[in-house]
């Protein structure tokens, strides 16, 4: 199946523009930053002149500006003899260049140009609002996109030149934002993480990615690297972006300079006052627009299975997410979004540049003020992961649970009759999943048609019913009022059947950090449950058969690959890795598990045709000696719906049988055994009692899988982050899992 691929190809356009005041003006201005170390060392002095890499000039094939030596060539009575390069984002920044660019409004050519475009048609419009930080911040499009070019001329002022790698180590913000555009408007590339990684992580991420200064959080977070990361690493200076430098644990610094957030958009600031009043311009630098196929970011994947990789994202492919995901979020000027993910998350990225786009307000969040953020703000829009979404389901069925018998009792039947309701209603819109392409004869299609009609029509007034009585009550407690759209993981099917149940929509979506991330995903008007839906524009996706690598038919089953603008670049400093997932043709072998729907030009599933379905991990993937493959995600999805069970990890050490790691939710299974009067006077409940209430359980969910867990490893320790089971996306590390718990895995099966 291929999607639309015709993308016209963005040029840039050349044009010299030398605009850098003298060097000596510049350190009359910063002279008046207060330093954490004043007066500065020499160092740090020559530190501040815009002259880092003097002369050295990256030659790129196509769609380069390049500065002729004659046309930059310095005025009488300059004393530099070759001008400092340095790049601009041409559309942002199209002041640097002498009369402009001639780009229009919507001709981005690098991801930073997006401001402008907005600064101008939502220039009032707030942008942020950023709540929890001290200070709470609400920023307009003007002010938002005056912020980002303070930022980047402020790094430019202290020698950060195109290419050279800044570490953006901080979580979730606006200030957050702001320094990741800044970075990448000056040409640099900003390797990014959040607070919750190791300091073992962060410091092989810094030191393999070459990075030469490092932005941090908070000072809570640069204490907690002070002994271990920073006093190890070699960095040109380090930025606060929150709080104050006097509560850094200065000792370890050893001289490096440090810059608050102010101190960087003050610099910025008086620099680029400077410049408007400078009649020295073409002296000092000669600029070069940043092209669509240089390096943005390194993001190093989530290591759920090794070591992180840096993944190598250009702005084309960055460009090509912001510029085609309106067909899957049709935002409009003044929705409010909810943001919660980490902003290094690929997913959360690309969609935070998108929606900027479209002039919406974005609100900063977390996880502990989510259920209260979503009543007071009311958002249209959330963009989060799986998990979230299953929080919320538990949390309205425990607010369920813990109402009065009666109250309990119609809800859930309500919620029934509205799940009977969705099913009838799938069936005669044609959104039933199917992977049999043979074409069901029109009499048992038109049976089925009419028979789901009538359900349909029988079951409508109880249906409205519950909006009125239930699920009203709902909608006001999550807001979500047009879309939750969820990514990075696979959304549970009951999940999924609940929220279309009480009218809250849910759109699924697919992608990889290195396809920037999104491939496909459900669009508003053909939400087909059980699927991620369509594939992105320009985008093209084949399922191979994983031994032979031949396209399969629609329906079979294999190895997904993507084709499209989007792909990385590569790994960056791994080409042997690269070589492995990315052939000559440009197909990027995903290791996902999937198959293409049939497409049926009648039936139950005619609107189904062309979409995307996921089923696990190629690497996940347990071969039984039977010949049976068997796929842990579907079996740890059904498990994990019992409220008995809070982790699982589904094993198959001896290939004749598959097992279970299960952390217990031990206050359920507290109030299960109560209930059935299985607990001793102690109020304890002995070790076999709690494996035969699990058991139990997983007969009950797993009834419809093709297969049964066999023997049961009970593990106290939650997955967590911290004891590095979970990665900062919290997906679960299952190689890490099964070699901490190898000997207890191998004497189950013995």
């Amino acid at each position: 199946m291929l999607a639309s691929s015709a993308s016209g190809q963005m040029a840039a356009l050349c044009s010299p523009s030398p605009t850098l005041p003298t060097a000596s003006l510049l350190l009359l201005r910063r002279r008046r930053l207060r330093l954490l170390h004043p007066p500065p060392s020499a160092a740090a002095l020559l530190l501040l002149l815009p002259a880092r890499r003097r002369g050295r000039h990256h030659h790129r094939r196509g769609g380069v500006l390049r500065c002729d030596a004659a046309a930059a060539s310095p005025s009488a009575g300059s004393t530099l003899e070759n001008p400092v390069r340095r790049k601009c984002s041409p559309l942002l920044e199209s002041a640097l260049l002498p009369g402009g660019n001639g780009l229009t409004t919507h001709d981005w050519m690098a991801v930073p140009d997006i401001w402008r475009t907005a600064a101008e048609k939502y220039a009032d419009r707030v942008a942020l609002v950023d709540p929890y930080h001290e200070p709470p911040s609400e920023l307009t499009y003007k002010q938002l996109e005056q912020e980002i070019l303070d930022f980047s001329q402020g790094l430019r002022a202290i020698g950060v030149a195109p290419d050279e790698k800044i570490a953006l180590f901080a979580d979730n913000s606006c200030r957050w934002l702001v320094a990741d555009q800044g970075i990448m408007a000056t040409g640099a590339i900003n390797v990014v993480r959040g607070t919750r990684s190791s300091d073992e992580e962060l410091f092989q991420i810094y030191t393999h990615s070459e990075s030469i200064a490092l932005v941090v959080d908070s000072p809570q977070f640069f204490n907690r690297l002070a002994e271990s990361f920073i006093s190890r690493i070699n960095a040109r200076f380090i930025v606060l972006l929150w709080g104050e430098k006097s509560c850094l644990n200065s000792e370890v610094v050893n001289g490096i300079p440090l810059y608050d957030f102010k101190d960087i958009t003050q610099l910025g600031r008086e620099s680029r006052n400077t410049l408007r009043h400078s009649h020295e311009q073409g002296q000092q630098v000669v600029f070069e627009t940043i092209t669509p196929d240089d390096v943005a970011t390194l993001i190093y994947t989530s290591g759920t299975s090794g070591t992180p990789k840096g993944v190598m994202l250009t702005h084309r492919n960055l460009l090509h997410q912001i510029k085609n995901l309106w067909d899957f979020v049709p935002a409009v000027p003044g929705d409010r979004f909810l943001s919660m993910l980490p902003p290094w998350h690929a997913y959360e990225r690309a969609s935070e540049y998108f929606i900027f786009t479209y002039g919406i307000q974005q609100v900063y969040t977390t996880v502990k003020y989510l259920k209260e953020d979503l009543q007071r703000y009311q958002p249209q829009y959330i963009v989060s992961v799986p998990l979230v979404y299953e929080i919320l389901y538990s949390s309205i069925q425990r607010q369920i649970s813990s109402s009065s018998t009666a109250r309990k009792f119609v809800a859930l039947a309500l919620i029934k009759i509205s799940l009977l309701y969705m099913e009838a209603k799938r069936i005669y819109e044609g959104t039933v999943l199917s992977n049999n392409p043979v074409k069901p004869s029109f009499i048992v299609y038109m049976v089925n048609w009419l028979s789901a009609r009538i359900v349909a029509a029988l079951l409508w007034p109880l249906h409205n019913l519950a909006k009125t009585l239930v699920y009203k009550k709902i909608h006001s407690a999550i807001g979500i009022s047009k879309a939750g759209i969820s990514g990075g993981g696979s959304l549970p099917m009951h999940v999924d059947k609940f929220f279309e149940a009480i009218g809250v929509k849910v759109q699924n979506g697919y992608g990889l950090t290195e396809t920037s991330p999104v491939v496909a995903a459900r669009r508003p008007f053909c939400n087909v449950l059980g699927t991620v839906g369509h594939p992105v524009k320009h985008t093209e996706i084949k399922v191979v058969d994983m031994e032979t690598g031949e396209v399969l038919p629609d329906g079979s089953k294999g190895v997904v690959k993507v084709r499209g603008p989007q792909v990385m670049k590569g790994y960056y400093k791994n080409l042997s890795a690269t070589n492995k997932v990315l052939d000559q043709e440009g197909w990027f072998d995903t290791g996902d598990i999937g198959w293409i729907a049939p497409h049926c030009p009648t039936g139950p599933s005619r609107k189904c045709g062309g979409m995307l379905v996921l089923e696990g991990r190629a690497k996940d993937t347990i071969v039984l000696t039977t010949g049976e493959n068997v796929e842990p995600a579907e079996i740890e999805e059904a498990a994990s719906r019992s409220d008995l069970i809070n982790q699982i990890v589904v094993v198959g050490q001896d290939k004749r049988r598959i097992g279970a790691l299960i952390v217990p939710n031990y206050d359920e299974v507290l109030a299960t055994a109560k209930r059935k009067s299985i607990l001793d006077g102690s109020n304890e409940l002995a070790k076999d009692k709690v494996l035969n209430l699990l058991y139990d359980e997983l007969r009950t969910w797993m009834v419809d899988c093709s297969f049964q867990i066999g023997p049961i490893l009970i593990v106290d320790e939650p997955f967590t982050v911290d004891n590095g089971l979970l990665t900062p996306t919290l997906k679960l590390r299952r190689d890490k899992v099964t070699a901490k718990y190898h000997r207890e895995i191998d004497a189950l099966y013995k």
